[in-house]
């Protein structure tokens, strides 16, 4: 945990912070701090949610969920960085991609038409993209927003629960583990 702590905001930081500042009566709360492995894991999964979804001022969102939800603050803020301007490219295209899969549901059975089916899908993207060049960037973001918008919400809940389950699964093997080497 040392590793992590030095890289993560301590409370001061945080309540100095200008963003943040405004949640410093809050901050004094214990739970909001603790090291468990509940606090953390649904800290974890907090942070990606937001660092998933919202794409501005992920860090005070998700700091309010975590106080509200009594996580581990620090874990909350630090996992928003999940997307960052690495990342941001390459989760929102599979967030479209997964939001067209979900709304399009009637796509063709895998079979000896694949390839046509998948030439007609990049037809189709082609046209999108030349419709938003010919109506303009906010139309084009209008006609792709919808689809990324469910890719991003279902990335979302989907990388909040599973970081819980693993964190969780994580944390109990590594405190078997530890009492287990103690024993022998």
């Amino acid at each position: 945990m040392g590793f992590f702590r030095r890289w993560i905001p301590d409370q001061e930081t945080l309540a100095r912070s200008r963003w943040l500042g405004w949640l410093a009566p809050w901050l004094g709360q214990p739970a909001l701090w603790v090291w468990s492995r509940h606090g953390v894991a649904l800290g974890v999964a907090i942070g990606i949610f937001f660092g998933m979804l919202v794409p501005v001022a992920q860090i005070p969102a998700s700091a309010v969920a975590a106080i509200v939800l009594r996580a581990n603050l620090p874990a909350a803020a630090a996992s928003t960085l999940v997307s960052n301007p690495v990342t941001f490219a390459p989760v929102y295209y599979l967030a479209y991609r997964l939001g067209n899969l979900v709304l399009e549901p009637d796509q063709p059975a895998a079979g000896p038409d694949k390839a046509s089916a998948a030439r007609q899908k990049a037809s189709e993207m082609q046209h999108t993209i030349e419709s938003s060049r010919k109506v303009g960037f906010w139309e084009g973001i209008k006609l792709m927003g919808r689809p990324l918008m469910v890719g991003l919400a279902i990335l979302a809940v989907a990388g909040g629960v599973l970081a819980y389950v693993l964190i969780s699964l994580i944390w109990s093997a590594r405190q078997w583990y530890k009492m287990r080497r103690g024993r022998a």
